[in-house]
């Protein structure tokens, strides 16, 4: 008998689901399961990474990372390190399928409705395949679980209407795991000095700018915004080639737009060269941000 029974990704910060599986389970506790998970759906940005809801015919367990989250419903036979594995699995084959900004932009539910093959494949393999072949990446997921144990709901925490959690959770105080980027790369490294510099000597010019012209006049606001508003774009442009962040190709296209439209504004200010040099290191570091991905996952639970 199948112990992974029905899954399904939703999007973190609405419930919004993305794809599920094709389930052919129509009996009433199954159905009262579903709308359950539905409802649970909508409130996991409350959750850390992992929960799960123990029932007496079947278990819901989740795990979330950024705005995917993956959900399962589980025969109670189905060992949590099992169910936490294959969601950590499906997670990866999501987020390596279809980029944040679809993800972010989707408005419709199920818009990624043909994942359902994928989902097949994966439930099929946790189902029907030997977990001794999975051996090493369930104890690795057993590890973390004892290192930091899932939040544990009752069944009745998935149908509060109200959405306010009502004690019976237990939920550990650490956030919700982060996503990992690749190692800085010394292109990287290079990218970050000339972005910190172009910021500095932005904000030196800007700010001497600003002092001259409160004495003289207020004809030099122009200048001002176009020296101050590429400070911040660098800066902007330092933190996500460091740090994840949804949607980075929109990010980096209108903080590369606003670098550049400043430093073509100051023409007259600076010379070709020096408009060239700052736009060069815009480019280089938006190229940076958009080849630094995620890190690959270390394990692949036996797929």
């Amino acid at each position: 008998m199948s112990m992974i029974l029905f899954a399904c990704v939703v999007r973190v910060r609405d419930g919004l689901p993305l794809s599920a599986s094709t389930d052919f389970h129509h009996s009433r506790e199954f159905l009262e399961f579903r709308r359950r998970l539905k409802t649970l759906a909508l409130r996991l940005a409350q959750y850390p990474g992992r929960g799960s809801a123990p029932g007496r015919d079947f278990s819901i367990h989740f795990s979330s990372s950024g705005d995917v989250a993956c959900m399962a419903i589980c025969s109670p036979r189905c060992p949590a390190a099992m169910a936490f594995c294959f969601l950590e699995t499906l997670w990866w084959e999501f987020t390596a399928s279809y980029d944040t900004t679809s993800i972010g932009l989707a408005s419709r539910p199920y818009a990624f409705l043909e994942f359902d093959g994928i989902i097949q494949k994966v439930k099929w393999h946790f189902n029907y395949v030997s977990p001794m072949q999975m051996q090493s990446s369930l104890e690795k997921v057993q590890e973390e679980l004892e290192l930091q144990p899932a939040a544990v709901l009752t069944v009745e925490d998935t149908d509060v209407a109200n959405g306010a959690v009502n004690g019976h959770a237990q939920m550990p105080s650490e956030p919700a795991p982060h996503l990992r980027m690749e190692p800085v790369t010394a292109l990287g490294v290079l990218s970050l000095v000339l972005n910190i510099m172009c910021a500095a000597l932005n904000l030196i010019r800007g700010i001497h700018l600003a002092e001259h012209s409160l004495q003289v006049a207020h004809e030099e606001i122009g200048n001002i915004l176009a020296f101050l508003i590429p400070f911040v774009a660098c800066i902007f442009q330092c933190y996500l080639y460091l740090f994840y962040s949804p949607a980075r190709r929109t990010k980096v296209a209108l903080m590369l737009l606003f670098i550049c439209l400043g430093n073509l504004y100051l023409h007259g200010l600076r010379n070709l060269w020096q408009i060239l040099f700052h736009i060069g290191v815009a480019f280089l570091s938006s190229h940076q941000i958009l080849t630094r991905q995620l890190q690959e996952k270390q394990s692949d639970c036996g797929v």
